[in-house]
């Protein structure tokens, strides 16, 4: 039976292949240029890597193994960067690692890279990045601080862009959470903040976020504290009250 696609529905996956560099349609058809004959004469081409299978491999134990070997930031980024299982990849344009000074006292862990993020190659650029920027800097505190009591570091659950921003699947999550404990690990923050129902869900096993925020709770022997994500905040500005409370909470909690 045809597909039929909405108008919507439609446009927005053509947006979606013109954002990954599609300009103009080829065919009706796809074509397998790997078992197309060689012509005669011609140049050896470069062997195309191996796809894996899903069934050969556990991709969460694959991710641990990964995670471990890496013994620095600069090392799990290679690792991350160089995973094979997540086909996010595939989509994405670029790998999103972190962003700030890796020495501060609080780490930022958010969701997944948008669409601001895919092109710049930095979490939380986009509106959502400008509003936490503003956020935190109202407490006096910023990415851009070389003063570790003052700077933020950030980083998300998954490094790759879901395609039309969609929420990552327990198994993208499930293969990536390795890497974010690890990266908790290596950069040692004393206080963990958790942005949106994803990073709670992943780090806390819950979800839920308005009965979270704001209330601390404990990740890898850290103090973690659940707040709204700011692009939440930008379609319910209301909720602002009580994210201005959870930074003064965060403030209080860092002057002790």
């Amino acid at each position: 039976m045809e597909l039929q696609l909405d108008y919507h529905t439609a446009l927005a996956w053509l947006e979606w292949q013109v954002e990954l560099g599609a300009d103009e349609a080829i065919g009706e058809s796809p074509v397998d240029r790997f078992s197309a004959p060689e012509p005669v004469g011609a140049a050896a081409s470069p062997v195309a890597a191996p796809v894996v299978k899903a069934d050969e491999v556990d991709p969460v134990v694959e991710a641990r193994l990964a995670a471990k070997r890496a013994d620095s930031l600069e090392a799990l980024r290679a690792e991350m960067e160089a995973f094979p299982h997540c086909d996010l990849r595939r989509g994405a344009r670029s790998f999103v690692f972190s962003d700030g000074n890796p020495a501060a006292r609080l780490m930022i862990v958010g969701e997944a890279p948008g669409r601001d993020e895919d092109i710049q190659g930095k979490p939380f650029v986009g509106r959502a990045g400008q509003l936490l920027d503003r956020m935190f800097d109202a407490i006096g505190m910023g990415r851009a601080h070389s003063d570790a009591a003052q700077a933020l570091y950030i980083t998300n659950i998954l490094p790759w862009r879901p395609p039309q921003n969609r929420d990552p699947s327990p198994a993208e999550m499930a293969m990536m959470l390795p890497f974010v404990t690890r990266h908790i690990e290596l950069a040692a923050p004393e206080i963990v903040v958790l942005m949106g129902n994803i990073s709670c869900d992943g780090l806390l096993g819950r979800r839920g976020i308005t009965r979270l925020r704001g209330q601390w709770q404990e990740v890898q022997g850290r103090p973690a504290l659940p707040m709204f994500h700011p692009a939440y905040l930008l379609r319910q500005p209301a909720k602002k009250r009580e994210t201005w409370a959870d930074l003064l909470a965060l403030k209080a909690r860092l002057a002790r």
